[in-house]
C-alpha cells in the first residue's frame, strides 16, 4: 500500500483511511485556493451592489427623489448590477439594489423610490 499524503502540502497522513489532509489547517487552505476565483468574484459583485444601494440612498435621503441617470453614473453607479426588478402592470420596470429602487425614463431621467416591504 503506498503512503498517503496531504491534499495541500503533501505530508504524510496519518489515521483514517478515507482522511486526505494532515490538519484543519491544510484542509481550509486547500478548501479556500480551490474557491478562491469563485469568491473574488461575489465580493466584486456584493461591492458593486452595496456601492449603487449607497448612490441611491445618498441621491434620496426622503424616500421619493428625481436625477439624472449620468449624475448616477458619475457617481460611480452600475447600472448592470441590480438585486430585482419589478415590472408595474403599465409594463414599466424597476430595478432595486436591495430597498432602494429607480426607473429610467425616455427622458433621461431616474425617479429613486424605496421598497418599504423589502422581504416578499
Amino acid at each position: 500500500m503506498s503512503e498517503r499524503v496531504c491534499l495541500e502540502c503533501g505530508k504524510a497522513i496519518f489515521g483514517r483511511s478515507d482522511k486526505k489532509f494532515c490538519s484543519d489547517e491544510c484542509r481550509s487552505a486547500y478548501n479556500n485556493a480551490r474557491n478562491r476565483a469563485t469568491t473574488n468574484m461575489m465580493r466584486k459583485v456584493n461591492a458593486t451592489l452595496k456601492r449603487n444601494r449607497d448612490i441611491l440612498l445618498s441621491f434620496n435621503p426622503h424616500g421619493k427623489a428625481n436625477v439624472h441617470k449620468d449624475r448616477l453614473r458619475d457617481a460611480g453607479f452600475n447600472f448592470n448590477y441590480h438585486t430585482n426588478s419589478y415590472t408595474t402592470k403599465a409594463g414599466k420596470t424597476y430595478y432595486f439594489c436591495y430597498d432602494q429602487g429607480y426607473i429610467v425614463h425616455e427622458n433621461g431621467y431616474c425617479s429613486l423610490v424605496v421598497k418599504k416591504e423589502y422581504i416578499d
